[in-house]
C-alpha cells in the first residue's frame, strides 16, 4: 500500500486547502518575509504554501516536486499567480542555479525522504548567502499526541496501533535533523512548535468525507478500504455529534541561516 504520488489520480488530494493565518504568523516571527524577493518551496504539491509565500509579499516563487503528476494540479491551483513557477525534481538535486534564493522551504517533505544530509546539503547550496531555511516536519513526539477534537491524528494510532510503528520509521527526531543542518554548515539554528489549524469542518459529517477520501493524509493510504470504514466509524463514535470541528496537527520548524 502507500500513497501512489505519480498518479494523476492523486494530481488534486495537495491542492484542497489553503494555509492557515496559524502558519502564516508563524513564518513571519522566523523570517523577514518583507525582505525576501525569491523563494524556493521543495516538496510543494499542489502548491498550497506556494501560493502562501506569494500572499505574504514574496515577488517570485518557484515549486519544485518530483511528480508530475502533482505538479500539474499546483499548477491548475496557482493559475493566477504570475509570480510562481513550478519545476519538476528532486530534494537531493534540484538542477537549480546556486546561491539563488532568499528563503527556501521544505514543509512536510522530510519523513518522505532517507538522507537528509543530502537534502540539507542541496539546500544549503541554494541559498544565497544569509538566505533562511526553513524546514517544517513532525517528530515521533509530535504525532503520537492522543486524540481529540482537534487532533483527529491521534484516533488513527489509537485504532491501529501498527500505524505508530510506521509513522515512527519514518519520522526523524529534532536532535538529529539540528545535527544534519549543523554538519552541511547552517548555523543560527532555531525550533519552534506550531499547532497549525489544516482545516475546520461545520460538522462531523464533513470532516467524516475527507478522511474517507484521504484528502492530502498519506499515512491514511497504508490502510485497506475495510480498516478505512473502521476508522471512521471510530472518530464517529468518540466525536460529539454537534459541533465545529477545528482540526489542528502539531508541527516541529527549525530555522537555519547559510
Amino acid at each position: 500500500m502507500g500513497i501512489d504520488f505519480h498518479s494523476k489520480k492523486n494530481r488534486i488530494t495537495y491542492t484542497t486547502r489553503e494555509a492557515d493565518s496559524s502558519w502564516r504568523e508563524a513564518i513571519k516571527a522566523l523570517v523577514p518575509i518583507e525582505n525576501i524577493e525569491k523563494a524556493l518551496d521543495i516538496g510543494c504539491g499542489g502548491g498550497i504554501y506556494s501560493k502562501a509565500l506569494s500572499d505574504m509579499g514574496v515577488e517570485k516563487v518557484t515549486g519544485v516536486d518530483f511528480s508530475k503528476a502533482i505538479l500539474e494540479g499546483a499548477k491548475e491551483n496557482c493559475k493566477n499567480y504570475n509570480n510562481i513557477t513550478f519545476v519538476n525534481g528532486n530534494a537531493y538535486e534540484t538542477s537549480l542555479h546556486s546561491q539563488t534564493y532568499d528563503l527556501l522551504m521544505e514543509r512536510a517533505l522530510i519523513h518522505h525522504l532517507n538522507d537528509l544530509r543530502s537534502c540539507f546539503s542541496e539546500a544549503f547550496r541554494l541559498l544565497k548567502r544569509d538566505g533562511f531555511c526553513i524546514i517544517q516536519d513532525r517528530t515521533p513526539e509530535d504525532c503520537f499526541i492522543k486524540g481529540d477534537n482537534n487532533h483527529i491524528r491521534g484516533y488513527f494510532f489509537e485504532l491501529f496501533p501498527r500505524l505508530m510503528e510506521w509513522e515512527e520509521k519514518r519520522r526523524y527526531t529534532s536532535d538529529f535533523a539540528i545535527k544534519m543542518l549543523q554538519e552541511v554548515g547552517f548555523s543560527h539554528i532555531e525550533e519552534v512548535k506550531l499547532w497549525e489549524t489544516r482545516a475546520c469542518f461545520k460538522n462531523k459529517e464533513r470532516l467524516l468525507k475527507d478522511i474517507s477520501n484521504r484528502t492530502g493524509r498519506s499515512i491514511l493510504h497504508e490502510l485497506d478500504d475495510n480498516e478505512l470504514k473502521l476508522l471512521l466509524k471510530h472518530i464517529d463514535k468518540s466525536l460529539p455529534t454537534d459541533t465545529n470541528i477545528i482540526e489542528k496537527d502539531r508541527w516541529t520548524i527549525w530555522k537555519a541561516i547559510k
